[in-house]
């Protein structure tokens, strides 16, 4: 398929200054997990007006597996400030949307042939972004508009480079033989989102899965292209309300239940939980509130905190632990304690086949970019990419999730990251020339 691919290169080319464009506009208007309304009714508009069969709310979602969804007045508020703000679709802005029923699937049918299932990370991290003139964004006049919200770790790169598949992929649908399921995922920052995506059936059919990640030139990967990844640390979110009694802390103090206490006893008692002895284990309080005033004794409680491990039975000995200690730490003190999860991940691994299939792909049609010499590298991070990745092998599919490097100015999840645009044209190129190998001929 070489006139195929020479004209894909030609079209990504071509779409670089748009594509920019589009992930500046993601980039001013950050949206956290469950809140991508104005980021949904964009990606909604584009694959509409491209010929996509698109799916949102509910039909994209599986409404009872979303976790860490935020509540009734902030979604309210939210939602009207996303449609008062420019760029917004307003037409394709629906009331799912705006009940936190986020992220979009774009279907592209090309007849009989394999199911191919590509995944974009669309939300925002909860930040304040650096607003001074050394920071890119702020001195060309597209840093984040959302007070509180930040594009920090590069999925506005991402969801503009699913657009730029999107349109790659449909201007030479007559190459194609199968299915591309275009998946723009929500609330992936905190484990939150790929459950309800996995859950709803999209990935049942799947026989191919790639999803990808920008990362930074100077980690351990050597060239621009790493094909797969594995070892992702399993994890789970917690959030702890532990639930006391108030009182005068001078006049009356023992007619009181100190949840404070309480909770200070399980955050201390977490970080001692013995380490796991088959694989890497992690535990971490992130928040902890509690407390009215100097002379109350507090009545209330919450922590936030996770853990992780390096398979997803360790992961579970781990949440297991949290649970006995925080509920231990509750009694001690005579607390309620309310444990609920919040965002989940499982450990992954990529499929060698399919790594070593994109490899290929990359090293014959697209020779000018370097593949990293170790083409499945660790990754000690956690992402729910690894629900899906499990999802579709389970369904006897097989999944990878690759890496493609760039320079950037800050490192992710800081407030000054932002990254060598140039990464995008890169991205959309690796995710083209795969579909088209992989679509080249029918499945018989």
């Amino acid at each position: 398929m070489p006139d195929a691919v020479q004209a894909m290169k030609k079209l990504a080319d071509a779409l670089e200054p748009d594509l920019i464009q589009i992930r500046r506009s993601f980039h001013r208007f950050p949206e956290t997990g469950w809140l991508e309304m104005r980021t949904s009714a964009v990606i909604h508009e584009a694959l509409a007006a491209l010929g996509y069969t698109v799916l949102t709310g509910s039909k994209a979602v599986r409404p009872s597996s979303r976790m860490g969804v935020p509540d009734a007045e902030t979604l309210a508020a939210h939602a009207k400030a996303a449609e008062n703000q420019p760029g917004t679709p307003i037409h394709a802005l629906t009331d799912e949307m705006k009940q936190g029923l986020t992220g979009v699937i774009g279907i592209l049918d090309a007849g009989p042939g394999p199911v191919t299932a590509l995944r974009f990370d669309i939300d925002a991290l909860p930040m304040e972004e650096r607003g001074d003139e050394d920071h890119r964004p702020a001195r060309e006049g597209f840093a984040s508009q959302n007070p509180g919200m930040m594009h920090a770790c590069g999925h506005d790169a991402h969801a503009a480079i699913g657009l730029g598949v999107a349109r790659i992929l449909m201007a030479l649908r007559r190459e194609l033989h199968g299915t591309v399921k275009l998946i723009f995922q929500p609330a992936e920052e905190g484990a939150r989102g790929a459950r309800a995506i996995a859950d709803a059936g999209h990935l049942d059919d799947v026989d191919f899965f790639i999803g990808s990640h920008v990362a930074p030139t100077e980690s351990l990967d050597d060239g621009d292209v790493t094909a797969g990844t594995w070892g992702s640390l399993a994890t789970a979110k917690l959030d702890v309300v532990f639930t006391g009694l108030a009182a005068h802390a001078g006049g009356y103090p023992e007619q009181g239940k100190n949840a404070l206490l309480a909770a200070a006893s399980a955050a201390l008692a977490l970080h001692a939980i013995p380490r796991h002895s088959a694989g890497q284990s992690r535990v971490n309080v992130g928040v902890l509130r509690a407390g009215t005033g100097r002379n109350v004794v507090p009545d209330r409680a919450l922590m936030q905190a996770e853990v992780r491990g390096e398979t997803t039975e360790i992961n579970e000995y781990m949440a297991a632990q949290l649970r006995r200690i925080c509920r231990g730490a509750a009694a001690m003190q005579d607390c309620g304690c309310e444990i609920t999860v919040v965002g989940q991940a499982e450990s992954q691994h990529s499929d060698p086949a399919l790594i070593r299939r994109i490899g290929e792909t990359v090293a014959r049609d697209l020779p000018e970019l370097a593949l990293s010499s170790q083409q499945n590298a660790r990754n000690w991070g956690s992402e729910d990419i690894s629900v899906m990745m499990n999802h579709v092998q389970a369904h006897g599919g097989m999944a990878t999730y690759m890496r493609v490097m760039t320079p950037m100015a800050g490192a992710q999840h800081t407030v000054s990251f932002d990254l060598d645009e140039s990464v995008i044209t890169k991205s959309v190129k690796v995710f083209c020339a795969a579909v088209l190998d992989i679509m080249k001929e029918a499945k018989t």
